[in-house]
């Protein structure tokens, strides 16, 4: 797809959200399956059902999906589709790119073992390595409108309304 064709494939959905803003509203939504013989969690995803469960270094055996992995994970997921969409609306080609993301995690935090330990990342590291012949000027303009538009990256530095609850049953 060149940037022509991105424009094309977006111009009617930017113009329906200029005229009606309420359709740019859109909830998403994720459900899982809490385990009933184990500590997992099946969360169903388009791609099919992935199950999570304790990290080893919280007593996790490794043999199911980490939820702090997943979350990485979908960073470095929306960060490389936002990328070759900001890319290819430039006119940047990308012969070849990774996305990689690091978190550092202080279990002591999530296992109780230390109050003053924050649950949760305490830092989280995104790298671009990209194969284009672009200039530097441009690279740095693509990674600085990656981070702009990237909806994990955005959510994760400005944490939005976060609520959770019980229904009485």
């Amino acid at each position: 797809m060149d940037s022509k064709e991105l424009r094309e494939l977006q111009r009617p959905l930017k113009e329906e959200y200029q005229e009606n803003p309420q359709k740019a509203e859109v909830v998403l939504h994720a459900e899982g399956e809490v385990g009933s013989d184990d500590i997992s969690c099946k969360v169903e995803t388009d791609a099919g059902i992935a199950e999570a469960g304790l990290h080893p270094a919280t007593g996790g055996d490794g043999s199911q999906a980490c939820s702090g992995d997943m979350l990485l994970e979908a960073l470095v997921a929306c960060a490389g589709v936002t990328l070759k969409s900001v890319a290819t609306a430039m006119d940047i080609t990308i012969h070849k790119g990774t996305v990689k993301a690091e978190g550092l995690l202080d279990f002591r935090g999530t296992l109780g073992v230390s109050r003053e330990s924050p649950v949760g990342f305490k830092s989280i590291n995104m790298t671009f390595d990209l194969d284009t012949d672009a200039p530097p000027k441009k690279v740095e303009k693509l990674i600085e409108l990656t981070e702009r538009y990237c909806v994990v990256f955005q959510t994760l530095k400005n944490s939005p309304e976060l609520s959770a609850n019980a229904p009485l049953r």
